[in-house]
């Protein structure tokens, strides 16, 4: 005997299947979009196949800036002395680095003629520290002044041994005067499985690719772990010294180009690294946390409510609605156990349908940062960190908390 579900039951159902449809729409347009971008823009490896440059490669100096980086600048050293790319110097500009740093420099690139290392005792009031850092790596080198190209990256990042030459090449055969990549991350600790692939996403998703990329009015974004100049773009923004007070040098860059644009004209580009570029961004949860808020105050430009919005759009799209669909489907065998078969058929076939978009969705978000899948079923866990993350950077704002970065403090007003 068909039961019919009681008119109180019936709304909050219908809101559960609602909530479960806009699931499947919102990351269906994700995937979407992930898809578009995939098809039309090329990766980092994409480079490896294009043919040298008729009139020979350009020269490249990769300036690194570091701030007691003992820990992990190892593999980045090796990754660099090891690069294929014929015309190559490396500076490693190391900032008031109080370990280790130095030594395991020295100690890996011996007497190689490409690097040169700078020490720096001091960064000046007005400076952050990785903008001066760099800075003072191509004021106080030899091989910048020369350079046709100019690459800065974190010392936290290890590249692939053809990766400046597939840059290079990417960046001439787009007539890009700024190439940025995007980093693969690691995922050994817990926070790195669990929260770090919501915090990328909650960053790409206000700076997607396809519209980062776009021809026409382009969102103005850039990767600080990974930024190719040309020589004369630096030199015409003034280098570094153009953001030396920001925190986010690499958007502020990006941000400053776009509203030079009718007086500068450049044209820059955000790729993904095709299994390249490798990263450990932080390595405890404390400076996980620390560095994640900063990156979101930054990139909201210091404005609080717009950091709040994010947190609660961040609630609904990250935490809620990923949860209706399996919800909504166990509710639909409940309610077709019960005897309702037509309602519980419906609300069974949109959280199976929903569900299965919101899978294919995060597979892909997580495969293409480079963590671990099985991970993904706990994604409304680490958006839900996000969101905390994301209102605490707006409460820290507010109370004007000093913001400790590379070994200094800052203080951030809002806006």
């Amino acid at each position: 005997m068909v039961r019919v579900t009681p008119l109180y039951l019936v709304l909050p159902l219908a809101v559960l299947a609602a909530l479960s449809a806009g699931a499947g729409v919102f990351y269906g347009v994700v995937l979407w979009r992930i898809a578009r971008s995939a098809r039309t823009l090329p990766t980092a490896r994409d480079g490896l196949s294009l043919p040298p440059p008729k009139e020979g490669w350009p020269s490249v100096c990769v300036v690194i800036p570091a701030h007691n980086e003992e820990a992990v600048i190892s593999e980045l050293v090796r990754s660099l002395v090891t690069q294929d790319y014929p015309r190559l110097a490396i500076v490693f500009a190391l900032d008031r680095c109080t370990d280790g740093t130095a030594s395991v420099v020295r100690s890996i690139v011996g007497n190689d003629p490409r690097v040169e290392i700078v020490e720096i005792a001091s960064c000046p009031e007005g400076w952050a520290g990785k903008t001066h850092a760099a800075w003072r790596g191509v004021q106080d080198a030899r091989a910048p002044s020369g350079a046709d190209m100019l690459l800065f990256a974190d010392a936290d990042t290890v590249f692939d041994p053809g990766l400046v030459r597939a840059a290079v090449a990417l960046a001439l055969a787009r007539g890009l005067d700024l190439l940025s990549l995007l980093s693969e991350l690691t995922s050994e600790h817990w926070f790195e499985k669990l929260v770090q692939p919501a915090a990328g996403f909650e960053l790409i998703r206000q700076y997607p690719l396809d519209i980062v990329n776009r021809a026409e009015r382009p969102r103005a974004f850039a990767n600080g772990q990974f930024m190719l100049f040309r020589r004369w773009l630096y030199e015409r923004i003034g280098g570094h010294e153009r953001v030396k007070a920001e925190l986010l040098e690499d958007i502020a860059f990006a941000r400053w180009l776009d509203k030079e644009k009718k007086r500068i004209t450049s044209r820059w580009g955000v790729l993904m690294p095709g299994g390249m570029l490798r990263c450990r961004m932080y390595r405890s949860w404390d400076a996980f946390a620390r560095g994640w808020k900063r990156i979101y105050t930054e990139a909201a430009l210091r404005r609080p409510g717009q950091l709040g919005e994010w947190a609660w759009r961040g609630r609904l799209t990250g935490v809620l609605l990923p949860i209706a669909p399996p919800v909504c489907g166990l509710a639909g065998a409940v309610v077709r156990a019960r005897g309702d078969a037509p309602l519980g058929w419906v609300l069974m076939g949109v959280g199976a349908a929903s569900l299965t978009i919101v899978i294919a969705a995060l597979s892909r978000l997580y495969r293409d940062q480079g963590a671990p899948l099985r991970w993904a079923l706990l994604y409304p866990v680490g958006a839900w960190i996000v969101t905390r993350l994301l209102a605490e950077a707006a409460s820290d704002l507010r109370k004007g908390v000093k913001t400790r970065w590379a070994g200094r403090e800052y203080v951030r007003e809002a806006r």
